[in-house]
């Protein structure tokens, strides 16, 4: 080989050398330049699934159709029928014949919001890292302030639980076999702290939340259940992924809890579905076939499926709340769960203002806009 190919080939390899660092570096400016138009696309995305119309719909849909409900809590349709007719479209004032309702009156919402907003209290408090020692304090604080003791305002198995904690004594031998309602009735908000994607942190963060009083199986997954649905309702799914997310979720959180015999939410709520489907265009035919076939009693198995049920079927935070306090049975806690999600999908501004400011003059004990700005400001 004389000089001249010599260093005719030196330059190509170095040619060759220098195209494939220039290549690299190219790849590598590619690369870094996607992960930040990615970064920022997820951050935009996830600013538009939680924005404060959709959170402050979640916490007023959770208070309308707990204060609607409250009137007709835990009465057979034949009472509330010769009551009240069949049709209520008002916020009414408890009556003393019912002896929860009598202590609220028109527009005043009940222990499930009650306790709710003292478990986002809590969270604040501990900069939203569940701490049980302080969520039970602040739901104490609240009992002992409107006489839950001897006001038959409290769940059964809230006030099992929370009497033991009274009492100094540890109360996971009621928590685990908890199989009525208080869970869910009261987790409405923290769904709507979370995105879709965030699904391992939910979960967590609901079992933490609800193990104070309620650790069941049954229980943390209908809690998880009404809690996925919301989040997935924030990020404005359409309704029948919010029950494929919901029950996704439902599904895992199910296997943190103490083993139960209780029927299992996920196959209910597909029973509260197909009565959806059957009556399509029926309201009262749904609710009566929810009423009797799902049920409306106190147990999870029950009444959260039977909300979920009823957040698909009416799609709206008014037709939910009507649909709720006219149902029968637990009322209050089917509407906060029901309207809740209701909410969440529709925003604040479709709920009637006049509903919004009733909520507010009667409730002055919290505060729901400052709520919602500071759940908008968490980061999970």
């Amino acid at each position: 080989m004389n000089n001249n190919q010599y260093y005719l080939q030196k330059n190509i390899v170095n040619g060759i050398k220098s195209d494939i660092l220039i290549f690299k570096r190219l790849m590598i400016y590619i690369v870094n330049r996607f992960t930040k138009v990615e970064e920022q696309r997820i951050s935009e995305e996830g600013k538009l699934m939680r924005n404060k119309d959709k959170i402050l719909g979640t916490l007023y849909g959770q208070a309308i159709g707990d204060a609607m409900g409250m009137p007709t809590e835990l009465w057979p349709l034949e009472k509330i029928w010769a009551k009240f007719g069949r049709h209520i479209t008002e916020f009414l004032d408890g009556t003393s014949d019912n002896d929860i309702a009598q202590h609220f009156t028109a527009g005043e919402y009940t222990d499930d919001t009650n306790q709710a907003f003292a478990i986002l209290d809590a969270l604040i408090e501990t900069n939203w890292q569940p701490n049980q020692q302080v969520l039970v304090k602040h739901i104490m604080d609240w009992a002992n302030q409107v006489g839950a003791w001897d006001n038959n305002v409290l769940g059964p198995s809230s006030k099992a639980a929370l009497t033991l904690v009274k009492e100094g004594k540890d109360p996971h031998e009621v928590t685990k076999t908890a199989l009525t309602n208080g869970c869910g009735m009261r987790i409405a908000p923290i769904g709507a702290l979370f995105e879709p994607s965030q699904q391992a942190e939910l979960i967590k963060m609901v079992y933490e939340v609800t193990k104070i009083t309620h650790s069941s199986d049954v229980a943390i997954s209908g809690a998880a259940m009404i809690a996925g649905a919301v989040t997935a309702a924030v990020a404005d799914y359409d309704w029948d992924q919010i029950i494929a997310y919901a029950s996704a979720v439902n599904d895992e959180a199910f296997k943190l809890g103490a083993p139960t015999w209780a029927a299992k939410t996920h196959q209910r709520l597909q029973l509260g579905l197909r009565l959806a489907k059957e009556h399509a265009n029926d309201p009262a035919g749904f609710s009566q076939a929810i009423y009797e076939t799902l049920g409306t009693g106190t147990m999870v198995s029950e009444s959260i499926p039977a909300a979920v049920a009823i957040a698909y079927f009416t799609r709206d935070v008014e037709q939910c709340a009507y649909l709720c306090t006219n149902l029968g049975g637990d009322t209050d806690t089917i509407g906060a769960m029901a309207t809740a999600i209701c909410g969440a999908k529709q925003g604040a501004n479709k709920i009637p203002v006049a509903w919004r400011q009733l909520i507010d003059q009667k409730n002055p004990q919290h505060n729901i806009h400052r709520f919602a700005e500071q759940m908008l400001a968490f980061q999970a």
